[in-house]
């Protein structure tokens, strides 16, 4: 199992009228979890796409409990595990506020070659460099 924190700070453009962070961005801060926990083993998006692969979201799903305002600084906390032979993978969030969880959630991917869009197992290089970096 790998698990990775990312801190980020709200920006205003992330709020809405009511001053809350608006509920469409947690997906972008699971994006931004998702790219570094990657990017914490070794393995940087980019180098994915230049070898002709992409990981869409095929799924995704939000819990929120707790709004985030703007200038707050939040933890999202990314969690992987591997699972060998399988094509779909799953990881899991929770975006914190100190000890305050406001959201938790997950997304679930396919790699797909790009030009294609044909659906692929994980590549070797994806598989290496989660299998070897079991951060917990």
């Amino acid at each position: 199992m790998i698990r990775h924190s990312h801190d980020i700070r709200v920006r205003y453009a992330d709020t809405d009228k009511m001053g809350v962070v608006y509920n469409g961005n947690y997906l972008t801060y699971f994006e931004i979890g998702r790219t570094e926990l990657l990017r914490s083993v070794g393995l940087a998006y980019a180098h994915l796409e230049a070898h002709g692969l992409l990981l869409p979201v095929r799924e995704a799903h939000v819990t929120y409990l707790m709004p985030a305002y703007y200038d707050d600084v939040l933890s999202i906390e990314t969690t992987y595990e591997h699972v060998p032979n399988v094509a779909v993978i799953t990881l899991s969030y929770r975006v914190l506020r100190q000890d305050d969880v406001l959201a938790t959630g997950y997304t679930k991917h396919s790699f797909v070659h790009a030009h294609t869009w044909r659906p692929t197992r994980p590549p070797r290089v994806f598989v290496d460099a989660v299998t070897s970096g079991q951060i917990v």
